[in-house]
């Protein structure tokens, strides 16, 4: 008999695990001693596969269960494992039946296990992640001051505004820190800085949360990030090419780069302007521009080598 698949669906306080082909199912909860009475069953059945939906950070205690105790773990995005079971007509919806949905759709497509990032990487990402929820709470408040009229309404706009900088002030220090106690860390973040529209921010975010840099090739990366762009055409028609899917984070904090290298870089800048010349509209040429300085990240982070222009 074949190795089983394990399909877990993750929710807050419970996880639903289903077992392929056997079709053996049971229930946890998501505590840390349930967790550690799963992974013990689950290394018994000594599966091929464990396969979990990312659920906005839910799944992130049991995969890191599971990894720990030597079990490969993939990390699907939900949208696959719904066009799949649309496309076996699994029109239905309960945990039990998607936790089976999960484990089949691991049988069948064998998405890759990758390895997850260690507790100290995470904990960056955390950082990394709460000093841009403290941006778009600044952000939203002022703009919402500039709409105020009240005169106690705006006080009160003023002081969280304060407030939240000093919070941010703090979580750059906090991340500055965290930096600074990692050698490695240290290294790779002047790595990236040597390349001219790469400031701390854009550092930050790829080591926390593109711990794959340097280690896939090119189209990969790209693919991975969301920057690889997507044919389509169907008979003699071509149609529009377009990104989607990846990391937006990452491509996000990518974007701003690429738009500071557009202007300063003296190697990517030219190759740019080429690009509008040549008739490509601002943001095709700037998504091509994140897709070229992504490459050129990947191979100094492969080669641990830092910036060296050469010709476009």
């Amino acid at each position: 008999m074949d190795l089983p698949v394990i399909g877990i669906d993750v929710s807050k306080s419970d996880l639903t695990i289903a077992v392929h082909p056997s079709g053996e199912s049971w229930t946890s909860a998501t505590t840390a001693a349930a967790l550690d009475v799963l992974v013990t069953r689950l290394t018994a059945l000594r599966p091929t596969l464990i396969v979990l939906e990312a659920t906005g950070g839910y799944e992130t205690a049991t995969a890191a269960a599971c990894a720990g105790a030597g079990l490969r773990v993939a990390v699907v995005n939900p949208r696959q494992v719904r066009a799949y079971g649309q496309a076996r007509n699994r029109l239905a919806k309960t945990d039990a039946l998607d936790a089976r949905l999960i484990a089949e759709f691991g049988a069948q497509v064998q998405p890759p296990a990758r390895a997850l990032p260690d507790a100290a990487t995470q904990a960056l990402a955390a950082l990394v992640a709460r000093r841009r929820q403290l941006l778009d709470m600044l952000g939203a408040e002022q703009r919402r001051l500039a709409q105020a009229t009240t005169t106690p309404v705006r006080r009160d706009l003023r002081t969280h505004i304060r407030w939240l900088e000093r919070r941010l002030g703090e979580v750059d220090d906090d991340l500055t820190g965290a930096i600074q106690a990692s050698p490695i860390w240290r290294v790779q973040e002047n790595l990236l800085q040597s390349v001219p529209g790469i400031g701390p921010t854009t550092a930050r975010t790829l080591l926390a949360e593109l711990p794959e840099l340097g280690q896939l090739d090119r189209r990969r990366i790209a693919a991975l990030v969301g920057v690889a762009p997507f044919n389509r055409d169907s008979g003699t028609r071509r149609g529009h090419r377009a990104i989607w899917g990846g990391r937006a984070s990452v491509r996000s904090a990518l974007y701003m780069a690429a738009l500071v290298a557009s202007r300063h870089n003296p190697l990517l800048r030219p190759f740019y302007q080429r690009l509008r010349q040549a008739g490509k509209p601002p943001k095709v040429a700037l998504v091509a521009l994140m897709r070229k300085l992504l490459t050129i990240l990947n191979a100094m982070a492969r080669d641990q080598q830092p910036w060296k222009p050469t010709p476009a």
